[in-house]
C-alpha cells in the first residue's frame, strides 16, 4: 500500500467510522451467496443422512445376524463393525469451519483494503471531520450539510480511484463496467452516513448511563454523574479555550464512593485541564487512600480505583 493511501493517526477514528458504513453494503452484497450455499449444503446433508437411514435399516437384520455369529466366535464384532473414531463423519463439517473462517478473514481483509482505497482520496477537511469542527465553521457546514448538493456530491465521486472502481466491479458490488450513476447509487448513501455519523452532537448525558462504575467497575450499588468538566469552571474553560463547548455535559458514572474520591483529589480546574476523562483519572500517578471507603493504590504507574465492601 503506498503512501497516498496510508491512514494518517489523526484520521483513525473518522476511518473506523468509514469502515462501518462501507462495510453494511458489503457485507449484505457478499454474504448472502454464502448463506444461501449454507443452506443448500444443509439440504444436502439431510437428504444424505435420510438415504444413510433408510440404507442402515435395510442392514440392520443383517449386521445382528453378523454379531450374533461373531459373538459366537468369541468377539464382540469391533474389529468388524468398528465405532466410527478417528474416521470423520463424512458430512465435511470440520472443512466447512476452516472454510467459513477463511472465508470471513477474506472479506474482512478486502473490506479494510476498500475502506482504504475510498477513504484517503477524501479531501483533508472530510477525514477529520468532528461535531466541533463542522459547527464553527460556516464553510463546512455549506459543503457538507445533507443531503450533500450535487456540485459536492460530483467532486467526492471524482475522487475513487480506477482501482477501487475495478475491485467494486470484480466483487460484483457494481456492474461491468460500471459508471458514474451505479457508482453513486452505491457510494452516496455511505458518504451520507459518514458525514451524518460524524456532525451528529454528542448524545445527553443521561444516555450514556453504564451498568457499573466507570472507575472500580461495582455494578451492585446505586451509581452518580461525575461531571468530568466541573460546572463551577464552565465559563472559565470556554474563556480560556480549555475545550470546546460540546464538551462540557461530559460525565462519567460513578459510585459514591469513587466520586467522593475524585473530588478530593484534586480542584475543579485540575479536574477540567487534567482530569476530563475516566482514562485521565485511572492514570492519576500518586498513590493515595480515602478514608469514606474509596482508595487508589498504585504508585509510579497505571492506578487502579478499589472501593471498600462497607
Amino acid at each position: 500500500m503506498g503512501d497516498h493511501e496510508r491512514v494518517e493517526i489523526d484520521e483513525q477514528a473518522s476511518y473506523e467510522t468509514f469502515r462501518e458504513c462501507v462495510s453494511e453494503p458489503v457485507l449484505r452484497a457478499l454474504a448472502k451467496p454464502v448463506e444461501t450455499e449454507k443452506r443448500k449444503r444443509k439440504g444436502v446433508r439431510k437428504k444424505r443422512r435420510g438415504r444413510r437411514d433408510r440404507r442402515d435399516g435395510g442392514r440392520e437384520g443383517e449386521e445382528r445376524e453378523l454379531g450374533a455369529g461373531l459373538e459366537a466366535d468369541g468377539r464382540d464384532g469391533s474389529e468388524a463393525v468398528g465405532d466410527g473414531e478417528g474416521q470423520g463423519n463424512g458430512d465435511g463439517e470440520g472443512d466447512d469451519y476452516i472454510n467459513k473462517t477463511d472465508d470471513a478473514e477474506d472479506l474482512g481483509e478486502f473490506i479494510d483494503y476498500l475502506s482504504t482505497l475510498l477513504f484517503t482520496p477524501l479531501p483533508s477537511p472530510l477525514r477529520t471531520l468532528t461535531h466541533t469542527l463542522y459547527k464553527s465553521s460556516t464553510h463546512l457546514q455549506k459543503t457538507y450539510a445533507l443531503p450533500l448538493s450535487s456540485a459536492t456530491a460530483t467532486a467526492l465521486l471524482a475522487q475513487t480511484s480506477p482501482v477501487a472502481l475495478a475491485n467494486l466491479e470484480s466483487y460484483a458490488l457494481l456492474p461491468s463496467p460500471s459508471d458514474a450513476t451505479d457508482l453513486s447509487v452505491w457510494l452516496l448513501p455511505i458518504l451520507t452516513s459518514y458525514i451524518a455519523h460524524l456532525t451528529a452532537p454528542p448524545p445527553p448525558w443521561s444516555a450514556t448511563r453504564t451498568e457499573a462504575c466507570e472507575l472500580c467497575g461495582r455494578g451492585w450499588i446505586p451509581l452518580t454523574y461525575h461531571h468530568l468538566i466541573p460546572r463551577a469552571v464552565h465559563a472559565k474553560v470556554v474563556k480560556r479555550g480549555w475545550h470546546t463547548k460540546d464538551k462540557l455535559d461530559s460525565v462519567a458514572w460513578l459510585c459514591r464512593a469513587c466520586h467522593s474520591f475524585v473530588h478530593r483529589v484534586a480542584g475543579h480546574e485540575e479536574l477540567a485541564r487534567r482530569y476530563y476523562s475516566v482514562e485521565l483519572l485511572e492514570g492519576r500517578e500518586d498513590e493515595r487512600e480515602g478514608g469514606s471507603g474509596a482508595g487508589v493504590v498504585g504508585g509510579g504507574g497505571s492506578l487502579k480505583f478499589q472501593c471498600w465492601r462497607y
